[in-house]
């Protein structure tokens, strides 16, 4: 599996740190900045990654900011993408299980340091049910398919 992987400013501290949980899940993974803790615009990275989530070269996305929101509706906006904010194991594994996300928004000043490991060990280690859960699914494809006109 390969991931494509950026924050902003806010998340710059717990993506470096998160590198160390995908490289131990044997995730490869690269790494869309932001470099350093320097004030950016989080639209800008949460695009990069849906772009690659989107165009196949990465099979998931991850995302760091301070709340996870602004990443996530940010990434939304890219068609073919599914980006989830998850602030728990739980959350994170309904993500992947019921809505088959493609990529995980985490939010740094929102979550608990020693939760954020584990909310991405389980998105990434979870697989979509499909069943009843596939027709929901294509219908959010649906719904961006018609809404683009």
């Amino acid at each position: 599996m390969k991931v494509a992987l950026a924050s902003d400013h806010a998340g710059y501290e717990e993506k470096e740190r998160l590198k160390g949980v995908l490289m131990d899940l044997g995730v490869e993974f690269a790494d869309l900045g932001t470099s350093s803790e320097a004030s950016v615009d989080y639209p800008d990275y949460a695009r990069k990654v849906a772009e690659q989530v989107a165009d196949g070269k990465v099979d998931q996305g991850l995302l760091v900011c301070g709340s996870g929101t602004g990443m996530a509706i940010s990434a939304n906006k890219v068609p073919g993408v599914r980006a989830a904010v998850a602030w728990s194991e739980e959350i994170a594994r309904l993500a992947r299980q019921h809505n088959d996300a493609n990529v995980l928004a985490i939010g740094a000043r929102t979550t608990p340091p020693d939760d954020i490991p584990k909310i991405v060990r389980t998105f990434f280690t979870t697989d979509f049910e499909g069943g009843r859960h596939s027709s929901r699914v294509q219908k959010i494809s649906d719904i961006e398919r018609s809404s683009r006109g």
